[in-house]
């Protein structure tokens, strides 16, 4: 499991040993108020970090693997086919689903409230 920092570069994550990867997803969950989980070079990740940019957030990027994407799919998104799509973005400690519905709630003029009322913006802000 990788961290995606803001820079652009991408760096392993420091885990003890002993941690499984359901218990590193569940921690990352907990620790973030918005939490992207994504494949390497995945392209509805790229836009999905543009529009949180675009309204003032910079959001945590974890690259999974398949074993923490089948962990990921049948214990945390709810969605128990293989088939489900990356990425999975996560906010307030709930897996919101993925690209599209970040934009449904963006253009329904809901994500700046919901990213308000978790602590990840501070204050509400206007887009032009």
């Amino acid at each position: 499991m990788q961290r995606h920092l803001h820079s652009g570069m991408t760096t392993t994550l420091a885990i003890g040993v002993s941690e499984s990867a359901e218990t590193r997803i569940r921690r990352l969950i907990s620790e973030n108020p918005v939490l992207i989980f994504s494949r390497p070079s995945c392209c509805m990740c790229h836009a999905m970090k543009r529009l949180l940019v675009a309204i003032g957030f910079h959001p945590t990027v974890i690259e999974v693997d398949d074993d923490e994407i089948a962990i990921l799919r049948a214990r945390y998104t709810g969605k128990k086919s293989s088939g489900a799509s990356f990425p999975y973005l996560y906010i307030g400690g709930a897996c919101v689903g993925g690209l599209e519905t970040l934009v449904a709630l963006h253009l329904s003029n809901s994500l700046v409230p919901i990213l308000v009322e978790v602590g990840a913006i501070r204050t509400k802000l206007s887009i032009g």
